[in-house]
């Protein structure tokens, strides 16, 4: 059987599922998860399975790590997707479930977007991961404390997916070369380059990179160089259809954020509303809202952030269609706002020089001094007490000993030029070359 014969036979799976990792060994990615000592290679070899919520971006191994570690714990695997299963399919589960378990087998339970359970479906599996007749193993790209019912996530350890880096990409492509029953005939070719350029479009996420190939060796029927133009053109190729759990869904919001982030009201309101037209959570994009408000605006324009948990807030109680026109308002502000990320960055640095240096001891006149003895140790002696002071300000040093760094760098625009300003006149050492 020739290679395109091989590629066009109806009964093979999609590339992202021929070269799916069938080991621990084999697996690419989630080291602080997967290593000698951590989590799931402890769950792995003491062979001890517990109700887990797998959190993170599409691509990363969510689906596959479930699989594997039932398959080290000699579990019977069951999966379901929340988008086309319901209650009765859940009951069958459990039953099966409560069966193994009279017969002292564990039943792994695999639902891949979670998130997308309603909340009487997810009340129909408490009682069942409560009494252990089943072991749960969520998936969910969204924020688990947002979309998951309380009850269940107090029965769950979250775990949190990373976006796979280029080497575990690239280790992946290598595997699919060598391993791929289509590829590893070697009637397919790609360059350093393309190689690169399929690497980096794919953000993170291995079954968009392989979906992306296999459509390029499609393109080719199954022989021939990948050249830039066809893995240009297989990167356009995608269906346009939106898909809340798809690739496209990451790419509209990218460029949604991007656009509100580049002060465009106008794309960033075209883009909102290809998302709503696609029948997205407006809660979902409210959120974001929220997080850019404070990433990329900051105290630029404070009030986009009041605004932006002010919209989530009347998004969550007006709901579509109307929730709509709350999201426009406070996308066209956000985007027409000015920007600064100052914020942002003031607290990556300071967490950085933490990390460096440790935590050190408060020094004793900031200390908190409630108790006689805490007094009689000097805690919060010498604090000098800025509203006493003409502009209720004293040049007093907060930092611990040994201690004085910027972190916060206030711009020039908004409102963020007259903190620049204040701050210079307060800490004029501190901020005088800023």
């Amino acid at each position: 059987m020739n290679s395109a014969k091989t590629l066009f036979d109806n009964n093979l799976p999609p590339l992202a599922e021929r070269v799916r990792p069938k080991t621990m060994m084999e697996f690419c990615g989630q080291s602080h998860l997967t290593a000698e000592g951590k989590i799931l290679n402890q769950v792995s070899v003491q062979k001890t399975p517990f109700s887990m919520i797998f959190w993170g971006p599409p691509g990363t191994g969510k689906t596959t790590l479930a699989r594997i570690i039932a398959g080290l714990v000699e579990a019977d695997f069951r999966e379901l997707s929340a988008v086309s299963s319901g209650v009765k399919d859940l009951r069958a589960v459990i039953a099966a479930g409560r069966s193994n378990l009279e017969q002292g087998f564990t039943t792994i339970l695999f639902i891949d977007e979670i998130h997308r359970f309603s909340k009487s479906q997810q009340d129909a599996l408490l009682h069942a991961v409560e009494n252990g007749t089943i072991i749960l193993i969520g998936a969910t790209t969204e924020n688990p404390s947002f979309e998951v019912i309380s009850p269940l996530l107090s029965r769950c350890k979250v775990l949190t997916f990373k976006s796979l880096n280029p080497d575990h990409l690239q280790n992946i492509l290598d595997q699919a070369f060598q391993s791929d029953v289509v590829l590893s005939k070697g009637h397919i070719s790609i360059e350093d380059d393309e190689m690169d350029t399929l690497i980096q479009s794919s953000a993170g996420d291995a079954r968009k990179m392989l979906n992306t190939l296999e459509v390029a060796v499609k393109m080719l029927n199954g022989q021939g160089t990948i050249t830039p133009d066809i893995l240009s053109e297989a990167l356009q190729s995608k269906s346009m259809i939106y898909d809340k759990a798809g690739d496209y869904h990451y790419d509209i919001i990218s460029a949604f954020i991007k656009s509100v982030r580049g002060s465009d009201p106008d794309a960033a309101v075209y883009w909102l509303a290809v998302m709503l037209e696609g029948g997205e959570n407006p809660e979902f994009i409210a959120r974001r809202l929220v997080i850019l408000a404070a990433e990329d605006i900051g105290n630029a324009d404070p009030n986009g952030l009041t605004l932006a948990t002010s919209g989530f807030q009347a998004v969550h109680m007006i709901g579509m269609p109307e929730a709509a026109i709350i999201l426009s308002q406070v996308t066209t502000y956000l985007a027409s706002a000015p920007k600064s990320n100052a914020s942002y960055k003031a607290v990556k640095e300071a967490s950085k020089k933490v990390k460096e240096s440790g935590t050190p001891s408060v020094p004793l006149h900031l200390r908190n001094a409630p108790t006689d003895l805490m007094q009689s140790l000097d805690y919060g002696k010498d604090y000098k007490y800025p509203h006493s002071h003409p502009e209720h300000f004293i040049d007093e040093n907060y930092f611990p000993d040994g201690l004085e760094e910027t972190f916060y760098h206030p711009t020039e625009l908004g409102h963020e030029a007259w903190i620049k300003n204040r701050l210079k006149s307060l800490w004029n050492k501190r901020y005088s070359n800023s």
